[in-house]
């Protein structure tokens, strides 16, 4: 599929990587969750994320991944693939290779290790090699809260102007930076789109001109989180729908991370299975806060 910023809008989950008990990824259950949330309005859906536990992965378990991946989503949906490592030479290779088992876009993290030496010529450099290489569009992935390194808002107006980068995942949550980037790409018109991080300030995001997020929430609750983009128009029932999201968004992300978004997968009827350590699995507290928070947003369940 050939895509275009445009296709870049709605609601899409970064999911989660399944594993058995053994710890090896289950391919099986990665096709099984992904057929479940496409019976809704989703975009696509991102693999290799942050909430896929990517940076544990081996390579050739990230290829399984998105063959995997490709074999569940229909060809009228996106499969966006995270490519990024520490090194682009690394993170060209991944990229092609994603693509080869039908990735459609590659969504890239900054590098970060040699965190004071990321500086804007570096990080430009980084990112137009790989757009210039890559045989599918590059969305460009801004986590400062994991990575310690925050694209300025010129940085991702300038990487904006190359054809080959087509958008921005922001999880900063800073709106206003969303807006002012927004308003660059149009004052320049570029063919650039700009997703919310977070479903914690979705619609905040919305407000101020992204056109849909790129959010956890979505692995659990697809359809509010679809009802929040498709009401953006009528902010008195978009709020509501936000405010109901946000205990949800803060267990499964800020508060338990992975292991609570696993945790919540599984309370409803998707396969969340164990995290990859070092990370730890829910404490029982975590459980508990999660059940209630489920029981409130989804009370027949």
């Amino acid at each position: 599929m050939t895509v275009e910023a445009k296709q870049l809008s709605g609601i899409l989950p970064p999911v989660p990587t399944p594993f058995n008990e053994q710890g090896e990824i289950a391919a099986d259950k990665l096709i099984k969750n992904i057929k479940e949330l496409v019976r809704t309005d989703l975009t696509g859906f991102i693999v290799l994320g942050s909430n896929g536990e990517y940076v544990y992965l081996d390579e050739d378990e990230k290829l399984k991944l998105c063959e995997a991946a490709r074999e569940a989503i229909p060809g009228d949906r996106l499969l966006v693939a995270g490519t990024g490592t520490e090194s682009t030479r690394a993170t060209l290779r991944l990229t092609k290779a994603a693509a080869q088992v039908g990735a459609d876009v590659a969504i890239i993290i900054t590098p970060a290790y040699y965190k004071p030496a990321m500086t804007v010529e570096a990080l430009i450099k980084h990112f137009l090699t790989i757009a210039e290489a890559s045989p599918i569009p590059v969305v460009l992935y801004n986590m400062p809260a994991y990575t310690g390194v925050d694209l300025a808002t010129d940085t991702i107006l300038s990487l904006a102007e190359h054809p080959n980068i087509i958008g921005l995942k922001e999880s900063s949550g800073n709106v206003v930076k969303i807006a002012e980037i927004v308003q660059g790409v149009k004052e320049r018109d570029l063919n650039f789109s700009v997703l919310a991080g977070s479903a914690s300030f979705l619609l905040a995001s919305l407000a101020v001109g992204a056109s849909g997020g790129i959010v956890a929430s979505a692995n659990v609750a697809a359809r509010d989180c679809l009802e929040l983009y498709q009401t953006q128009t009528r902010p008195a029932e978009a709020l509501i729908i936000q405010q109901r999201l946000l205990p949800l968004n803060a267990a499964v992300t800020s508060r338990f991370g992975v292991a609570g978004l696993k945790y919540a997968m599984e309370k409803t009827g998707l396969y969340g299975g164990p995290v990859r350590p070092p990370l730890l699995p829910l404490a029982a507290k975590g459980q508990t806060e999660i059940d209630y928070i489920l029981a409130t947003i989804f009370p027949a369940k």
